[in-house]
């Protein structure tokens, strides 16, 4: 087998073969601990700083290790980047004739049936949209894969895809007719043929809930899992091992039972009509929700009379919708599986009426036109220990952001992890060369309502003296608002405002700008990668500890009270360090990156919290002279070094 060094020194195979490869020595100390890790079937967790070149450190031990591993990551981009760039540059690299799959989740593959039989019936039916149907359907007809990333003229959130992929509600299964040629199907068998893996979060715990419940087994037995991203796991795993009803689902299953009752029932026009009083009675509910945006915990509105009556009707509707497409099922397929959709809505809100288990929080959350029930668990230490107990095999758990105080207490007592083997690698960049922290002297408390127009103030010049080329990063949508209003009052240069359009539309528009200001909230705080001088300015509004109002974050914490824990220590200021870690590593992105950090809250010097979370930070040097960030902006714009 090849050794690491011969790959990852100077000289080695990456080193001849990837251009720009710089041999990095906690690279290589990172990828023997996970070969180490993998060979003994252990449990490592490791923080390893920008630059580190940790997707690397955990592939190139992955592919030598000749097991079967599973690389999750935290988004699509992350995949499709990992299995068309990075696995095979890597193949070529090292001469090994390993076999990789990317495997998505069910929505993300092209489903021949709806294909057939909904593409087109649930949309609009102007020019534009005629023209992406058939996109959609020429394309079906010369894809290998069904993954409908290929097809990048069709956003993957245009509504077109709803009559195209299928969701675990509408997929007919095995009894589809369509079952020899699925190409979800396809990709599954792809992965139980290879011997590394390429999936994401929300696939890892979706295939261990699926387990869980006796339904068979979405991903293959392996011997390891990569987690990249790590940091995100927790929030994925929350998703999952809960439960959601949209409104939006029962709304699908409308149109879907009108689809279907043409095709398989066409003398059954009652069925219409049920339908469609289904829609109607989705609609007052949303309405006995009230009509403000809401975040709160079931209990505020579940003695409300009103809001009972709705949920009383919109159950007899279901199970009335039940019973008039149960003698149909015999007809065909579709009103079967309709007909399962319905009953599965109908327990499942059944089941949210009923008081929920002690370590769950029940909640709701409304939308301008639509409503989720959520029940989320307050903890998932014991699950994810049963899953690990289920499956004997490595588990590395990989990011930037692991740590609070250099310490994983939070993240090993989230996961219920026992015994890690722990490790941090630094970044290799020079942050107290190329990176200032400023904090200014003079702003308010970050709970005043001038808080958002003194940081414009404040802000102006360092932006002026980086020429734009700067980031925003706010905490709330309502700051940024105000925000966006007031900037080009103030300054020269393009705005790019998050929302205005599709966040990858909008980082390439800034790059491409070179002197441009990117306003954005949680989505831009983390997963971006502006290397270069087209960013050289991150300006942070407030420290990002989640709202104690939110009904998960109040429960989590009075859960912890009932522990005899401090929530704030325990589980508020970690994740808010990790935030606050993650938000400031969109500065320094390659060795020759320069810039500057701003943070505008006060309480980062004030309060005593406040210094633990800089130490948690990379080696910034920290400045409250504006003089001095403005002149390090200006040289850094040069070209210069530091004066």
């Amino acid at each position: 087998m090849k050794q690491l060094k011969d790959i990852f020194d100077e000289g080695g195979l990456l080193d001849r073969h990837l251009p720009g490869f710089t041999p990095r020595p906690q690279q290589i100390a990172m990828a023997t601990a996970i070969l180490e890790t993998l060979e003994a079937r252990s449990t490592l967790i490791a923080e390893a700083g920008t630059g580190t070149g940790k997707t690397l450190a955990y592939l190139v031990p992955s592919v030598l290790s000749s097991q079967k591993i599973i690389i999750s990551t935290a988004t699509k981009t992350l995949q499709d980047q990992l299995f068309r760039k990075d696995l095979p540059l890597l193949r070529r690299a090292l001469d090994l004739p390993f076999r990789a799959s990317l495997l998505k989740g069910r929505s993300n593959y092209l489903c021949l049936y709806r294909l057939k039989h909904h593409l087109g019936l649930q949309a609009g039916h102007d020019s534009r949209d005629a023209v992406i149907i058939e996109r959609i359907r020429r394309w079906s007809k010369t894809t290998l894969t069904g993954d409908i990333a290929e097809l990048s003229e069709v956003p993957e959130e245009s509504v077109h895809w709803q009559g195209a992929t299928s969701t675990i509600d509408n997929c007919l299964g095995s009894d589809c007719p369509d079952n020899a040629d699925c190409h979800l199907l396809k990709a599954r068998a792809r992965a139980r043929e290879s011997d590394i893996i390429v999936v994401n979060h929300h696939l890892l715990w979706a295939d261990w809930t699926l387990r869980n419940d006796g339904q068979g087994e979405l991903l293959p037995s392996a011997d390891g899992v990569v987690v990249d991203e790590a940091h995100q796991f927790l929030e994925s795993a929350a998703q999952f091992l809960g439960t959601s009803i949209r409104s939006g689902q029962m709304l699908e299953l409308s149109k879907d039972i009108g689809i279907e009752r043409i095709r398989e029932a066409p003398e059954a026009a009652f069925l219409q009509e049920e339908a469609r009083r289904l829609e109607r009675l989705v609609e007052d509910l949303r309405l006995a929700l009230g009509p403000e945006l809401r975040r709160e915990p079931w209990e505020t509105v579940a003695s409300q009379a009103p809001l009972n009556d709705a949920m009383d009707a919109l159950t007899e509707q279901l199970k009335r919708l039940s019973e008039c497409l149960l003698p149909l099922t015999v007809r065909g397929k579709g009103l079967e599986a309709c007909e399962a959709r319905c009953s599965r809505l109908l327990g499942q809100i059944t089941s949210f009426l009923v008081k929920g288990e002690s370590n769950k929080i029940q909640w709701f959350e409304t939308r301008k036109a639509g409503f989720t029930l959520n029940e989320s668990p307050l903890t998932i230490d014991s699950e994810f220990r049963e899953f690990q107990d289920r499956q004997k095999m490595a588990w590395i758990f990989t990011s930037a952001t692991l740590t609070h105080r250099n310490r994983f207490d939070h993240f090993i007592t989230e996961l219920g992890l026992i015994d890690p083997r722990t490790e941090i690698w630094q970044s290799p960049f020079n942050y107290p060369k190329n990176a200032r922290l400023y904090i200014p002297t003079n702003l308010p408390d970050p709970n005043d309502f001038s808080h958002t127009e003194r940081i414009i103030e404040e802000a102006a010049p360092l932006i002026k003296s980086s020429k734009g080329r700067a980031f925003l990063l706010f905490t709330s949508h309502a700051a940024l608002k105000r925000a966006a209003a007031r900037l080009p009052d103030v300054l020269p240069y393009p705005l790019f405002v998050q929302g205005t359009q599709s966040k990858i539309r909008l980082l390439e528009s800034f790059k491409t700008a070179q002197n441009g200001v990117l306003l954005g909230t949680a989505t831009f705080w983390e997963g971006v990668d502006v290397p270069g001088p087209a960013l050289s300015l991150v300006i942070i509004d407030k420290l990002p500890f989640a709202s104690p109002s939110d009904p998960v974050l109040s429960a989590k914490m009075d859960h912890l009270k009932g522990q005899g824990l401090n929530p704030f220590l325990h589980y508020q200021l970690p994740k808010a360090t990790l935030a606050l870690k993650q938000g400031v590593g969109r500065l320094i992105r390659g060795v020759s990156d320069r810039g500057v950090i701003m943070i505008c809250d006060p309480r980062i010097l004030e309060k005593n919290y406040g210094k633990s979370m800089i130490e948690s930070l990379p080696d910034i040097t920290l400045t409250r002279c504006l003089d001095e960030v403005t002149q390090f902006l200006e040289y850094s714009h040069d070209g210069h070094e530091t004066p």
